[in-house]
C-alpha cells in the first residue's frame, strides 16, 4: 500500500530552527562524536553528543545530592548516565532480566526501575562503562536505540499473557509497529556493539526514509490497547491504537486516537496536557501503513522552532484532527473509517495470581515506584535474581511500573511466595489499595528537570493518605494516586483521581476529577500545597465522597460530577 513517506529536509535553511534540530542534521544520522568522545578520558560527553546520545537509550544526568559539595570544593558535577532499554509491550526473557540485573551491580547502582511505558532504566551508570552495559544488553537480544529522543518511543502494549487469538495477532502487530517504525541507522552498531565507524560519516546508500535527516520534531510516544481494556493509559500517547475484536475472536482493526500528551512547562499556558482524539479505524492489514503515515504528518508539520511547541498534540491543537486526518488521508491509498465506539472495563492492573490458557500460571508483583532493589530487610533485586535463576518465566513490566512473571508452574506457587517472603518482599495481596494504585517518577537525585521529590518522598505520604483513606470507611475504594517532581507528567498525573504536581522543593501543585480509567484530564484544586500538609487537605473531599457518592461511583468522577471549583470554594479553608 502506498505511503508519502519520504522526508526531503537537509541541513540547508537550519538556521531558524532550534538548536537540537542543527544538532540532529550535522549528527550524520545518530553518530555524532560519540565515538570520539567515549575515548577521552573526561567523565562527560559535550552537550552535542548528549543529545545525540538520548537516541541511543541514554541520558546523561548527574548526582544532584552532591552538587552542592561539588560547588563548595570547585569541582565539576558528579557525571552518570542512565540506560533506558526499548521493551516493546515489557516482555523481557530470563536472560535479558539478568543483563539488566548484572549490569545495575557492576555498572550501575544496584537498582532497577520499571517505568511508566514498560521500559527498563538503569542508573549510575558512568560514562567508563557505558560501553560495555549496552553491549550487555544487546548480548541478550535487547536495545536501547529508540529508548529517548526524537522519534517513536517504546511500544506499548498489554502485558496479560492470556492468551486467544487476539492477543496472538496484537503481538504480531506490535512486532511489525516496532520495525516498521525503528530508525534505519547502522550508528548504534557502529558504536556500541561492532567498534568500526564508516569512513567519512554516513555509509553509501544508508537513507531514514521515515525519519529525514532531522528525524522527528520531538518525541513520540505509542501504545496498544485491547477493545475494553486501558491498562496502558492510551489516551495518553501521541498515537493509541486500540485492537478491535471481531465477532470471531480476532483483530476486526484498529481505532486510531491522535494526540495525547501530558507534559507541560510551568507558568507557560500556552503548554499543556491533553488526551488523545479519535482519528480513524482502519482494517488490520492497514494500521501499519497508517501509523508510519500519522508519524511523517507530524515528521513534515511539526514545529522545529519552538521544542515547547513540537509535540503533536500542539500541531492538533493549531490545526485541528479534520485538517490532520486529511494529511494522513493523502499519504495512504486506502480509506480512513470512522473511528468505532469505544467502552472500556475498569482497569486491570494485572496484580496477584492468575491462570494462562498453556495451564501455568502467572503472578503480577507490586513494585513500590519501580523501584527494584535490596535495602535492609528488603532485598527486592536479590528475590527476583533467584526467581528467574530457578523458573526461567517470562517477564512483562507494566504501565503501572510492576512486573509479571509468566509462565510459572502451578505447583510452584507455594516456592515463589515462600522466596519473596524469605526477601522481605509483600505479596501484592497484602498491599493496601492505597498503596498499590499509587506512582510516582524518579525526580531527584537522577533526574535534571525535577525541582521537587516524588519517587523518594511519595511513599512516605501516600502511607499518611492510607491511614486517612482507612479512617474515613474508603479502604476497598479503588483511587490512583500519583506524583511527578516537574510538570513533565512521566508518572501521568494529570490522568488520576489524584496528582501530585512538584513546583519548587517541598510544594506541589494538587489535581483531583481525573478518573481511574486513564480517560480524562484531572483539574488543579489547590496549588503549591506544602508536602506535609496533602494529607489534611485531601481530608475533607475524601470525606464529602465517603458521604455522598453514588452507588458505584468513584472518587474523580464524584469529584467531576460536583465540579473541581465549587469543591475549592467548598473546601476553601484547607486548600488556602
Amino acid at each position: 500500500m502506498a505511503v508519502i513517506e519520504e522526508s526531503d529536509e537537509t541541513a540547508e535553511g537550519l538556521g531558524a530552527l532550534s538548536k537540537v534540530e542543527r544538532i540532529k542534521a550535522a549528527s550524520n544520522h545518530l553518530r555524532g562524536q560519540i565515538s570520539e568522545e567515549l575515548a577521552a578520558a573526561s567523565d562527560a560527553f559535550s552537550e552535542d553528543s548528549a543529545q545525540v546520545l538520548k537516541f541511543h537509550g541514554v541520558y546523561q544526568q548527574d548526582d544532584r545530592d552532591r552538587r552542592k559539595e561539588a560547588r563548595a570544593r570547585g569541582l565539576d558535577k558528579h557525571w552518570m548516565m542512565m540506560i533506558r532499554t526499548r521493551i516493546p509491550g515489557g516482555v523481557v526473557s530470563p536472560d535479558g532480566y539478568l543483563a539488566h540485573d548484572r549490569i545495575a551491580r557492576e555498572w550501575g547502582n544496584s537498582t532497577l526501575r520499571v517505568t511508566t511505558r514498560q521500559d527498563f532504566q538503569l542508573h549510575g551508570v558512568l560514562k567508563g562503562d557505558l560501553k560495555n552495559s549496552l553491549k550487555a544488553i544487546n548480548d541478550a537480544l535487547m536495545t536501547s536505540l529508540g529508548g529517548c529522543g526524537d522519534q517513536e518511543r517504546n511500544i506499548m502494549a498489554c502485558p496479560a499473557p492470556e492468551g486467544g487469538r487476539l492477543r496472538e495477532e496484537v503481538d504480531v502487530f506490535l512486532a511489525d509497529l516496532v520495525r516498521a517504525l525503528t530508525p534505519s541507522t547502522g550508528a548504534y552498531h557502529e558504536i556500541w556493539i561492532d567498534g568500526e565507524m564508516a569512513a567519512g560519516g554516513v555509509p553509501v546508500g544508508e537513507d531514514e526514509p521515515l525519519y529525514g535527516e532531522t528525524y522527528l520534531p520531538r518525541k513520540f510516544k505509542t501504545a496498544i490497547a485491547i477493545e475494553g481494556d486501558n491498562c496502558v493509559d492510551v489516551y495518553s500517547n501521541d498515537l493509541g491504537l486500540i485492537a478491535m475484536r471481531a465477532p470471531g475472536g480476532g483483530l476486526a482493526g484498529v481505532n486510531l486516537l491522535v494526540g495525547g500528551g501530558l507534559g507541560r512547562t510551568a507558568n507557560k499556558p500556552d503548554t499543556f496536557p491533553t488526551v488523545a482524539l479519535p482519528l480513524a479505524f482502519v482494517l488490520p492489514d492497514q494500521a501499519v501503513a497508517a501509523a508510519r503515515a500519522v508519524v511523517t504528518v507530524q515528521r513534515d508539520f511539526g514545529d522545529r522552532v519552538n521544542r515547547r511547541h513540537a509535540r503533536l498534540k500542539y500541531l492538533i491543537h493549531d490545526r485541528g484532527v479534520d485538517w490532520f486526518r486529511e494529511r494522513v488521508q493523502e499519504r495512504v491509498d486506502f480509506p480512513l473509517r470512522p473511528a468505532r465506539p469505544l467502552t472500556w472495563s475498569p482497569v486491570d492492573d494485572h496484580l496477584g495470581w492468575h491462570p494462562q490458557p498453556n495451564g501455568n500460571l502467572y503472578y503480577g508483583l507490586y513494585i513500590e515506584n519501580g523501584r527494584i532493589k535490596d535495602e535492609g530487610e528488603f532485598r527486592l533485586l536479590t528475590a527476583l535474581r533467584s526467581l528467574v535463576q530457578t523458573y526461567r518465566p517470562r517477564l512483562l513490566l507494566t504501565a503501572q511500573q510492576n512486573l509479571i512473571l509468566a509462565d510459572l508452574p502451578r505447583t510452584g506457587r507455594g516456592a515463589v511466595e515462600a522466596t519473596l517472603r524469605k526477601h522481605g518482599v509483600p505479596l501484592s495481596g497484602e498491599i493496601s489499595n492505597t498503596l498499590r494504585h499509587s506512582m510516582g517518577c524518579p525526580a531527584y537525585p537522577t533526574c535534571g528537570l525535577a525541582v521537587a521529590e516524588s519517587e523518594r518522598a511519595l511513599p512516605a505520604l501516600i502511607r499518611r493518605i492510607e491511614g486517612v483513606v482507612a479512617e474515613l470507611g474508603l479502604e476497598d475504594e479503588r483511587i490512583s494516586y500519583r506524583m511527578t517532581g516537574c510538570p513533565n507528567g512521566c508518572a501521568r498525573p494529570y490522568l488520576g483521581d489524584v496528582g501530585f504536581v512538584g513546583t519548587t522543593l517541598g510544594k506541589y501543585d494538587v489535581f483531583l476529577g481525573g478518573d481511574f480509567d486513564g480517560t480524562r484530564l484531572n483539574t488543579l484544586f489547590a496549588p503549591n500545597v506544602l508536602l506535609q500538609e496533602i494529607p489534611d487537605l485531601l481530608r475533607g473531599p475524601l470525606a464529602a465522597f465517603a458521604a455522598e457518592r453514588s452507588a458505584g461511583e468513584g472518587f474523580g468522577d464524584w469529584c467531576q460530577r460536583h465540579g473541581v471549583a465549587t469543591l475549592r470554594e467548598r473546601f476553601a479553608e484547607s486548600v488556602a
